[in-house]
């Protein structure tokens, strides 16, 4: 338990983080909390639950909105690759060609400020225990 709060408190980003994306900046993430409650929640959940059976395909053979909680997959990926699906939609290379998603491109719609924030935001809400699982994921593709 002390190694997971250990390294839920470390002063040195993990390997795929972000400064811009920083969940111990207070007002990034006050910012994130508020525009993702305008631009995202009504797909993401309030609580960052996702919709309903996010693993299975709707009828329109589309994923539904995962969750960006600590039970989705959002902590497995570098801030960078986050930023650049929130700016430009849900396409490659962070999707097949051909692939079809309703996640829409923010890059018009939001400043890249209010997105590092929302980042920020989601991240704040991650437990120390996924923090801990993402630096060795991102360690064991680095190589470290």
């Amino acid at each position: 338990m002390l190694i997971l709060l250990l390294a839920a408190c470390s002063e040195s980003p993990a390997p795929g983080d972000d400064p811009r994306a920083s969940p111990r900046d207070a007002a990034k993430v006050a910012l994130g909390a508020k525009v993702y409650a305008q631009s995202c929640a009504s797909c993401h959940g309030a609580n960052l639950e996702g919709q309903p059976d996010w693993k299975h395909r709707l009828p329109n053979g589309r994923l539904p909105a995962p969750p960006h909680d600590d039970n989705g997959h959002t902590w497995h990926h570098a801030d960078h690759v986050l930023f650049a699906i929130v700016k430009n939609g849900l396409v490659p290379p962070y999707a097949t060609p051909g692939y079809e998603s309703d996640m829409p491109a923010f890059g018009g719609k939001l400043s890249d400020e209010e997105m590092w924030a929302v980042l920020a935001f989601i991240k704040s809400r991650w437990s120390g225990e996924v923090l801990l699982l993402r630096t060795e994921i991102f360690g064991n593709i680095s190589g470290k």
